[in-house]
């Protein structure tokens, strides 16, 4: 987004650029630059579709960031339905910067089960929660939307008045079981992205490395030794020492190879 966002700002300074220019000849000579104005009959269109599309893409990018993957949003399937509209509009724009938005919509298509994957689990929780309780999960949805708004936000409290008066003595224990499910939710979002972030980087080899790239990288990541850690006693031990305590030599003297040393 920033990228297209920079790509508008250039737009406009070129545009500014050129119209300064325009009026400083036609100041001058008292007649306009026929080169100039071809330019800027250009330019202008360019800046004006550059900001269209800086500004769709973004407001695109909020939407989906802010409603499909929020935790409190509606149901597995119809995020998956706006997720689909989401990058289909996102494909129609995409010929105006195809080499930028073209593999975000393929990623999009690709993994859109994946990163919609915590909206089933949530789904599943809240049915639990609903049979337990006996209550509909629209009112633990709501609940739920609720609980993500300020402190200071009055509709909050308001909202969450209707739902004591609503559910009466059971609101407390509703109240914590959705907070339950919400932390649960979110930290295991954090961990998911947390893990794909170090991983990302590895993945973009896995076409030249074969099907047994999975397995080597495994092996690399549990035998590699720590360079840094918020545990100095984790500092030059790999997870297999770790969790074994026992050494091992170096990763790649185990796959039989002889490990380079400077004399």
């Amino acid at each position: 987004m920033c990228a297209l966002e920079s790509q508008a700002y250039e737009a406009i300074a070129r545009t500014d650029k050129l119209q300064r220019r325009a009026a400083s000849h036609q100041q001058r000579r008292g007649r306009a630059n026929q080169s100039l104005s071809a330019k800027l009959r250009y330019a202008n269109p360019h800046e004006e579709q550059a900001i269209a599309l800086a500004d769709d893409v973004r407001i695109l990018a909020d939407w989906l960031r802010h409603d499909v993957f929020a935790l409190a949003g509606p149901a597995c399937g119809d995020r998956r339905d706006l997720f689909d509209f989401g990058v289909a509009e996102l494909r129609q724009r995409a010929p105006l910067c195809a080499y930028r938005l073209d593999p975000l919509c393929t990623f999009l298509d690709n993994h859109r089960d994946q990163l919609l994957g915590f909206a089933d689990k949530l789904d599943a929780d809240l049915a639990e929660l609903a049979t337990r309780f006996q209550v509909s999960q629209d009112t633990l949805r709501e609940l739920l939307r609720l609980q993500q708004l300020s402190d200071t936000n009055p509709r909050r409290w308001q909202g969450e008045a209707k739902l004591r008066q609503q559910l009466h003595d059971r609101f407390y224990d509703i109240n914590e079981a959705i907070r339950d499910v919400a932390d649960r939710t979110v930290r295991a979002s954090s961990l998911v992205e947390n893990l794909n972030s170090r991983l990302r980087n590895y993945f973009t080899l896995r076409r030249h490395l074969g099907a047994d790239y999975l397995d080597l990288l495994q092996f690399y990541l549990n035998h590699h030794c720590f360079d840094r850690s918020e545990c100095p006693d984790r500092v030059g031990k790999s997870p297999a020492q770790l969790l074994t305590g026992q050494t091992h030599p170096h990763w790649l003297a185990m796959l039989g190879y002889q490990p380079f040393s400077r004399n």
